[in-house]
């Protein structure tokens, strides 16, 4: 039975869910988490709730999507209702540390709900940096300028392009090998058989802009990798609104050799990451706590990478929002599932495989039967948004079962996928007439949805 066992809860940023077991030019892209994906409980299904960092990593801290939390933009929203993971933790007597980005919105602040043991951010990163005089401001080189729909118009917005450079500092002071060293000195400093400890590392890799210090920047050869047949090239019955989107504007002009640096740039900094995970798994291993620390990983959102003719997230393709998932559990034996499952899940999981109570009902469900004894997740709906990035914009809503994607847009607008048949996502079914009730059935699913949830899109 699974106790109060220590947690090291791992996360990166922009990593897709197929880079575990992933090779190109030759090489294993993630050689540490293909090795702990084999020692841990695997969720090939596993899905985000909005393919944006802040709404993200706020619903799998408080359980609770984006729309019910209120927290749908990266600026400005704040969760105040909600208790998090943190919370829960804390409360059941552990020590808790934060090292990482802190992309976790609430009201009041996260480092102030509880006595954090440990807290480094990006704050304490900067000021680590400046002492060093590394130059951490966001190169003009590195941005491009978009039309972004803000409300009723279109106003101009700058983003990370997909401009590939080598970062000119040392290695160790690359921000995620900071975050990597604090993470060690909290495991190690905060070990203790009479208490456990809860350390929530969130790294910033491989998120753009692809800044890439040697070697891993040299690692893959952009010449030798082998892309997916999508890359540049846009689904079939395309809705004529997203040519219009982010992601896509982001893409414009790139060439077939320039995706495949920006494919060797972002592998490099997903190997970076990886050894850096290795170093905390080893960590555990060197001081023999393999037995009481229970480890989960995972990602907030993937990245497009040139598919559908897109760069980065925000919309709701496969390389977006579907996120590796991997709980490795102390006597547990190492199992997959390709049951649908979602971030909601991870904070009823956690609490149950630490038995520690609540009261509160969840949207996600526990995966604990799953990890512990093997039964399968059931078959379910799950349910995604995007609803733009400082401001209310892009509307997207999605509903995925085992076969289909329907996306909705608030519009005409709708997108249908078959998963099974069309991975890739190239051929919307939408306007085939042999599609309509699923259509009709999955828009109804999507609708109830806004309605428990609080949307407020018209459906």
């Amino acid at each position: 039975m699974v106790d109060r066992h220590n947690l090291i809860f791992i996360m990166t940023d922009h990593q897709r869910a197929d880079s575990i077991g992933m090779i190109q030019d030759g090489k294993e892209v993630t050689p540490n988490l293909n090795k702990f994906a084999k020692q841990s409980v695997r969720f090939t299904r596993a899905y985000n709730t909005c393919p944006l960092c802040v709404p993200a990593r706020t619903a799998i801290a408080t359980g609770e999507n984006p729309i019910s939390n209120g927290v749908v933009l990266n600026k400005g929203q704040r969760a105040k209702n909600c208790k998090t993971i943190h919370e829960y933790l804390y409360e059941a007597g552990y020590r808790v540390g934060h090292v990482g980005i802190h992309h976790i919105m609430l009201e009041p602040d996260l480092k102030d709900r509880i006595k954090f043991t440990t807290w480094v951010d990006d704050n304490s990163y900067f000021e680590y940096a400046a002492d060093r005089g590394i130059d951490m401001k966001r190169s003009s080189l590195d941005e491009r300028e978009i039309e972004e729909l803000h409300g009723c118009k279109y106003e101009k917005k700058r983003y990370s392009n997909a401009r590939t450079s080598v970062w000119s500092y040392t290695l160790e002071s690359f921000k995620d090998n900071y975050f990597c060293s604090n993470a060690v000195e909290f495991i190690k400093q905060n070990y203790n058989k009479d208490q456990p400890f809860a350390l929530f590392l969130y790294f910033w890799a491989p998120h753009p802009p692809l800044k890439v210090p040697e070697p891993y920047a040299s690692k893959f050869d952009p010449l030798n990798l082998n892309l997916p047949q999508n890359v540049g090239k846009f689904s079939k019955n395309l809705p004529s609104s997203r040519f219009k989107s982010v992601p896509v504007q982001l893409a414009q002009g790139l060439t077939m050799e320039e995706w495949r640096n920006v494919w060797a740039a972002h592998l490099g900094l997903v190997n970076l990451a990886d050894e850096a995970i290795g170093r905390i798994l080893k960590t555990v291993e060197q001081m023999g706590i393999d037995d009481d620390t229970m480890i989960l990983f995972t990602v907030d959102h993937g990245d497009h990478l040139g598919q559908h003719n897109m760069y980065q997230k925000m919309e709701m393709y496969e390389q977006a929002i579907r996120i590796p998932l991997l709980f490795k559990v102390p006597s547990v034996a190492p199992k997959e599932f390709d049951m649908l499952v979602s971030h909601l899940d991870i904070l009823p999981s956690i609490l149950d495989l630490l038995n520690i109570e609540v009261t509160h009902p969840f949207e996600g469900v526990s995966l604990k039967h799953a990890i512990i004894d093997g039964i399968p997740p059931g078959d379910r709906y799950l349910y995604c948004q995007y609803s733009g990035n400082p401001q209310i914009g892009d509307i997207r809503r999605a509903v995925i079962t085992q076969q289909y994607k329907y996306i909705y847009d608030g519009t005409i607008y709708r997108e249908l996928y078959n998963l099974k048949t069309d991975p890739l996502e190239m051929n919307n079914l939408a306007d085939e007439p042999d599609y309509r009730d699923i259509i009709n059935k999955l828009h109804q699913q999507c609708k109830n949805w806004g309605e428990r949830s609080g949307d407020w899109v018209d459906y």
